[in-house]
């Protein structure tokens, strides 16, 4: 008899998931619900895609599925996948298999197709990622991940060494649903993780971004940085003279990783667990560049000049390798070369910094300049006692700058109430580079409050 739990499941499961488990079964094969839907549905959580796994070949898979009436891609036969389109969803289909060694760290030197699920299961990542269900036949979990899921443990299947060896990715999605689920993650494979994590090495940089990626959207990588420094660390080798760095400065009580560690945590606190992507590669390679530029005085004050531009250089470098879209990247270096910007809670000063935003990230000043004071805000908390009180005067920062944008806000030439040929016009100039700068000079004035963005005053100011 099902339990509650497996008649939920059953009520939850996609009519679309149903007609592919139903067909294949119907022509005498076997058929389960596999993955994230298993493990989603059991939290209670929307639903996940939804993938099938079923001892059909593929050839026959892809046969009955039509003969049913629904579409099929061949997306994957090498290694026993079909893509089935039922009522226009995408469900992947794979026939049970288990892999050989895996030479380069990512993928199997061979696929052998076998007959029984469980084999399929065991080969595996994580228990709560091993689990199969059938509508009727319920819920199949021979690694305890349901158990798992519960006490929020991530633990691999099988021995966790052999697991990571496999596929060297499994280190950072360890970490990964470590943060999304809130878990632990059980001893003998978090020491696995750490044996582990140099198999980075051998991964394509662009699958290593996606990861990180992943645990930076969670929100929780703070965590990650404290508890999974060395698989970090691994994956993004420029954090790791972060580490036990002192920075010898009355300004700071942390080393530079617990300080960067605090200002990932006050980012979510302030952008209410929604910080955009930006925002969250900014916290944590805010001060990236500090160790390299890192410098001495004679009472052994440490400083750290340049040490925003020279994080900017680094921010690009990193996000690049790691093919974050490049307007994430532009914000995020933006918001590292300015987080030492001085700004005053005046107009003025923020058309300043609006201007010096969408220099580095053209069309992004707006949203970026209230990240840049988010981003500020957690980095006075983090710092030593005597200068969080900062973040309480950023308070005042964030009203000027929502009185700036109120008015209309002046940070660009094309934001001016007159153009080029109002220069042409009233300076008698030549159309050219000359029209520009006086345009600049203009907007100057302008964002230093000396006239203000009038037509009338504007064309004044040109004919004087």
């Amino acid at each position: 008899m099902a339990t509650s739990l497996e008649a939920r499941l059953a009520r939850e499961l996609p009519g679309y998931a149903r007609r592919v488990v139903g067909a294949l079964e119907a022509a005498g094969y076997e058929a389960w619900v596999v993955g994230g839907w298993v493990r989603d549905a059991l939290l209670g959580r929307p639903g996940h895609d939804v993938d099938v796994t079923t001892s059909a070949p593929w050839p026959e898979t892809a046969r009955v599925l039509r003969a049913a009436g629904i579409a099929v891609h061949e997306t994957g036969t090498a290694h026993g996948t079909v893509t089935a389109v039922a009522d226009g969803r995408p469900v992947e289909t794979t026939t049970y298999r288990v892999e050989g060694g895996y030479s380069d760290h990512r993928h199997p030197d061979e696929v052998r197709f076998v007959t029984d699920v469980r084999e399929d299961l065991a080969r595996r990542d994580f228990t709560v990622n091993a689990m199969a269900f059938h509508p009727e036949r319920g819920l199949l979990d021979p690694f305890g991940g349901e158990k798992d899921l519960a006490a929020r443990v991530i633990r691999a299947v099988g021995e966790p060494e052999r697991r990571f060896g496999e596929d060297a990715l499994r280190v950072l999605r360890a970490v990964r649903f470590a943060c999304r689920l809130g878990a632990t993650i059980e001893p003998a494979t978090q020491a696995a993780l750490e044996t582990c994590a140099g198999g980075l090495a051998d991964i394509a940089s662009e699958r290593i971004g996606q990861e990180l990626d992943g645990i930076l959207s969670t929100g929780r990588a703070a965590w990650a940085l404290r508890s999974e420094f060395v698989v970090m660390a691994a994956a993004v080798p420029e954090l790791a003279p972060m580490a036990g760095f002192d920075q010898r400065s009355p300004y700071h009580a942390y080393d530079v990783l617990e300080h960067t560690a605090r200002v990932c945590a006050g980012v979510e606190e302030f952008a209410g667990g929604m910080a955009p992507a930006a925002l969250r590669w900014a916290a944590l390679l805010h001060d990236v560049a500090k160790p390299a530029c890192w410098s001495e005085d004679v009472s052994g004050r440490g400083h750290f000049f340049g040490h925003p531009e020279a994080g900017a250089r680094v921010a690009r470098e990193v996000m690049g390798r790691l093919a974050v879209p490049g307007e994430v990247t532009r914000a995020a270096s933006a918001l590292v070369l300015l987080h030492d910007l001085e700004v005053r809670p005046t107009r003025a000063s923020m058309r300043r910094m609006l201007a010096e935003l969408e220099a580095a990230a053209p069309g992004q000043a707006r949203p970026l300049a209230f990240a840049l004071l988010d981003l500020k805000r957690a980095d006075a908390l983090s710092k030593a006692p005597a200068c969080r009180g900062y973040a309480v005067e950023l308070d005042r920062m964030g009203a000027a700058l929502r009185e700036e944008l109120a008015a209309g806000g002046v940070w660009r030439v094309r934001d001016l109430a007159v153009g080029g040929a109002d220069v042409i016009a009233e300076r008698g100039v030549e159309p050219g580079p000359g029209v520009g700068m006086v345009l600049a000079q203009l907007l100057a004035a302008v964002m230093e409050g000396e006239v203000p963005n009038e037509r009338a005053a504007l064309l004044a100011w040109l004919r004087w």
